[in-house]
C-alpha cells in the first residue's frame, strides 16, 4: 500500500510551492528532486498566489519566521484551498515565542489543511492555544514513549477530528493519525536529530506525496513518514568511520533518490491503531 503512494510521486512529479526556512531551503528543495517531486520556492506576498496555482501542493513552514512572509503564508494557503491543492503545515518552533504560536494558530484558524507536520510539543501548543518548546525542539517530557504511546494516539486522533487535518507527529516514535486510524511508525533512526532540518525535509516530502495521491491524505502521510525514517536508516548503515552529521544527511538525500516502492513497501515498520 505505501510503495504504491512512492510510485504515484515517482509517475506523477507534482510541483511543490514551498514557503520555508532559510536554514534548510538547499535541503527541502533536493529531497523533494530525490523523492520524485519538483520543488519551487516563492515566498513575497506579491507572487505568492500565482507560483501556487502552478503547484500541485504547498509546502508551510515557519522556521525562520518574519513579518514579511507571514502574509504570503497566508495568500498561498488561501489560494492553494480555492484550488482544491492540498497544504502542508509545519508549525516548527510553535510555543517557543508568542510570533510563532499566533503565526501558526492564525494560519490553522484561516487556511484548511491536508497535514499539520511537527513534533509532540508543537502540536499541543497548536491544539491548547500555548505551550513552550525547546527551541525548535520537542519538550522532553512530551517525548512519546511506548508507555505513552496510546494515550498520544487519542490525542492525535482528536487533533485530527478537530482540525480536518492528518496529525503527523514526529519524533523517536511517529504517529500519523486522522479521526479513525492511526499509522504508529518505529522507522529512523536516533543520528537524524544530529542533523538540522531532517524534519522540515520530511515536511516538503511530505507535501510531494499528497499532492500526488490527494485522494489519501492520512496513507500518504504515513508513506512519507516511514520513507524518511527508512532513509535514514538506510543513511547510518552507509557511514564510514571518518563520516559525520554532515555526509549523513546528504546519504539521506541519496537514500531517497535511490527508494523504491517496493523497498518501502518491505523496510516500513509500523501499526494500525
Amino acid at each position: 500500500m505505501l510503495g504504491e503512494l512512492l510510485d504515484n510521486v515517482r509517475r506523477r512529479h507534482p510541483l511543490v510551492h514551498n514557503i520555508t526556512n532559510y536554514v534548510t531551503v538547499n535541503d527541502c528543495a533536493n529531497i523533494l528532486l530525490a523523492c520524485g517531486g519538483s520543488p519551487i520556492m516563492a515566498d513575497d506576498a506579491g507572487e505568492a498566489e500565482e507560483i501556487t496555482a502552478l503547484c500541485a501542493g504547498l509546502n508551510i513552514n515557519i522556521g525562520t519566521l518574519n513579518a514579511r512572509t507571514i502574509p504570503a503564508m497566508l495568500a498561498a494557503g488561501k489560494k492553494a484551498n480555492q484550488l482544491g491543492r492540498p497544504v502542508v503545515l509545519d508549525p516548527v518552533g510553535a510555543g517557543a515565542s508568542r510570533l510563532r504560536t499566533d503565526t501558526a494558530l492564525g494560519l490553522l484558524d484561516q487556511v484548511r489543511f491536508a497535514v499539520v507536520r511537527g513534533n509532540i510539543s508543537e502540536i499541543k501548543t497548536l491544539a491548547l492555544g500555548s505551550g513552550s518548546t525547546r527551541g525548535v525542539d520537542a519538550g522532553v517530557g512530551d517525548a512519546v514513549t511506548k508507555e505513552s504511546l496510546e494515550e498520544a494516539v487519542r490525542f492525535a486522533k482528536d487533533f485530527a477530528r478537530k482540525t480536518g487535518a492528518v496529525a503527523a507527529i514526529t519524533g523517536a516514535i511517529d504517529i500519523v493519525a486522522g479521526g479513525e486510524r492511526a499509522f504508529c511508525i518505529f522507522n529512523g533512526h536516533p543520528m537524524m536529530s544530529r542533523v538540522t532540518g531532517t524534519g522540515c525535509q520530511l515536511s516538503a516530502m511530505t507535501a510531494a506525496y499528497v499532492a500526488a495521491s490527494p485522494d489519501r491524505p492520512l496513507e500518504a502521510a504515513a508513506a512519507a513518514v516511514c520513507a524518511m525514517g527508512v532513509c535514514g536508516e538506510i543513511a547510518h548503515r552507509r557511514l564510514g568511520e571518518l563520516d559525520g552529521n554532515a555526509s549523513y544527511r546528504n546519504y539521506i538525500i541519496d537514500a531517497a533518490y535511490h527508494l523504491d516502492g517496493e523497498t518501502l513497501e518491505r523496510c516500513a515498520n509500523y501499526e494500525i491503531l
